[in-house]
C-alpha cells in the first residue's frame, strides 16, 4: 500500500515542505534510490516531470519492442518477469515501473518540473518546482538525459525544405514510407532507425562523425567494467560524460550483420553543409533528402542544478563516487558511469549509504550542540 498517493502537494512555508531527501526523476535511477531510502527509513519524496510511471521509457517509439531493448536490468527487490518480447518497451517497462512504485509504496509526485535547486537556510537545500518548493538536507538527481536531445548545427540547416526530427520524437518507420532519409549519428539508436526505415523508405543514407566500430563476440562483466572505467575517468576530471556505448562499440547481432551485408549500414563521413534539398560535402558530393533524422544523442539534464555552481572548468560535474565534489549534499545517479540500468541500481544504493552518514553526522552535531548549551 502506498505511503503517499501519486499527485501534487504544494510545498508549505517560506522554506518549502521539509524532507530529508528530495529525489529528482522517477526513472531507474530515481526508483532505485527511493527503494534504498525507504529501506533505510529516511524521509524523502520523488519529484517526476513525466505524466505517468515509466521514466524515459514511456516516450520510446512503438517499434522499439521489449525484445530489442539492450541490457535492461531489473530494479532492486522486484524482477521483471513474463514480459512479452513483442510488446512495445514503453508499455512493458511503464507497467513494470508502475507496479514497482505500488509494491514498495514509493512517494512519487507527478507531474512536477523541478526548475532550480538553490542554497536554502540552515545548511539545507531549497528545491523549487512548478508546484512549489521543498527544503531538503540532501538531493539525489536522477534526471537522465531524455529531456535534453542534442541537435548539432551545420551551415544551411535553416534552409532545408524537408523535415528534421530527433530520436526523441522518432515516431517509428511508418512515417518515412517512400522518403529519402538521411540518418545522422553513430550509436545504437541510429542503427535501429536505419534497419527499420530502410524497409519502407525510397532511400537511406547513414552519416557519422567517426567510423562506427562493431563489436563481435560476447560482452561480459570484465568488458563492462573496463568501459565504465573509461566514462568514470572523464567524470572524475570534471568533463562532460560520454555514453558507455561510445566506448563499447556497436553490438554485431544478426540484424546488424544483415544490414552490413545489404549495404543499409554503409556509412559516409558527416556532411559539411545542408542544402534546401539535401546534404553536401566539400568535395562536391550531394545527397538529396526529404528527411534528416538526428540520432545524435542526449546531454545530461542538470540545468536545474546551475544555481549551486557544481560544474568544473571542463564543463562537467566532478563526482566522488556519486557525490558532487563541490557539494556533499548532492548525489548524481544515472550520470556518467552509472548511466545504465545496472549502474543506476548500484549508484542508488551507494548514494543512500553516503546520505545516511551525512544525516547521522548532522544529528550528532545537533546533539552535541544541545549538550554544550545545557
Amino acid at each position: 500500500m502506498r505511503r503517499a498517493a501519486v499527485g501534487i502537494e504544494r510545498g508549505g512555508g517560506d522554506g518549502g515542505e521539509d524532507v530529508d531527501v528530495v529525489i529528482v526523476g522517477a526513472g531507474q535511477a530515481g526508483l532505485s534510490s527511493a527503494y534504498h531510502l525507504a529501506r533505510a527509513g529516511i524521509d524523502h519524496v520523488v519529484l517526476d516531470r513525466a505524466p505517468r510511471p515509466g521514466g524515459a521509457w514511456q516516450f520510446r517509439w512503438p517499434s522499439l519492442t521489449y525484445a530489442k531493448v539492450h541490457g535492461m536490468h531489473a530494479l532492486p527487490g522486484m524482477e521483471l518477469t513474463d514480459a512479452d518480447p513483442q510488446r512495445p518497451s514503453s508499455a512493458v517497462i511503464g507497467e513494470y515501473f508502475a507496479a514497482y512504485e505500488d509494491r514498495f509504496g514509493l512517494s512519487v509526485r507527478r507531474p512536477v518540473d523541478v526548475t532550480a535547486v538553490r542554497e536554502g537556510t540552515a545548511g539545507r537545500l531549497r528545491v523549487e518546482s512548478s508546484v512549489g518548493a521543498w527544503s531538503a538536507r540532501a538531493l539525489i538527481n536522477g534526471t537522465g538525459t531524455w529531456d535534453r536531445p542534442f541537435w548539432p548545427r551545420y551551415p544551411g540547416q535553416e534552409t532545408f525544405r524537408g523535415r528534421q526530427l530527433h530520436t526523441a520524437s522518432y515516431p517509428g518507420p511508418h512515417e518515412f514510407a517512400g522518403a529519402r532519409v538521411v540518418v545522422v549519428g553513430g550509436g545504437t539508436s541510429a542503427v535501429q532507425h536505419l534497419l527499420e526505415i530502410a524497409e519502407v523508405a525510397a532511400e537511406t543514407t547513414w552519416v557519422t562523425r567517426r567510423p562506427p566500430v562493431f563489436r563481435e563476440g560476447g560482452f561480459g562483466e570484465a568488458e563492462g567494467r573496463a568501459a565504465v572505467a573509461l566514462v568514470d575517468e572523464r567524470v572524475r576530471r570534471g568533463l562532460p560524460p560520454q555514453s558507455v556505448v561510445s566506448v563499447t562499440g556497436l553490438p554485431l547481432n544478426e540484424a546488424v550483420a544483415a544490414g552490413l551485408a545489404s549495404g543499409v549500414l554503409d556509412r559516409l563521413p558527416v556532411f559539411d553543409r545542408i542544402t534546401p534539398d539535401g546534404v553536401a560535402w566539400a568535395d562536391g558530393r550531394h545527397v538529396a533528402a526529404d528527411v534528416i533524422l538526428w540520432a545524435t544523442g542526449f546531454r545530461a539534464a542538470i540545468d536545474h542544478l546551475a544555481p549551486l555552481r557544481l560544474r568544473e572548468p571542463g564543463g562537467g560535474i566532478r563526482l566522488e563516487g556519486t557525490r558532487a565534489a563541490r557539494d556533499e549534499r548532492i548525489h548524481l545517479v544515472g550520470y556518467g558511469p552509472s548511466a545504465s540500468t545496472i549502474g543506476a541500481n548500484r549508484a542508488g544504493r551507494a548514494a543512500v549509504r553516503e546520505i545516511r552518514l551525512l544525516l547521522a553526522r548532522d544529528a550528532a552535531g545537533i546533539s552535541e550542540a544541545a549538550v554544550a548549551s545545557a
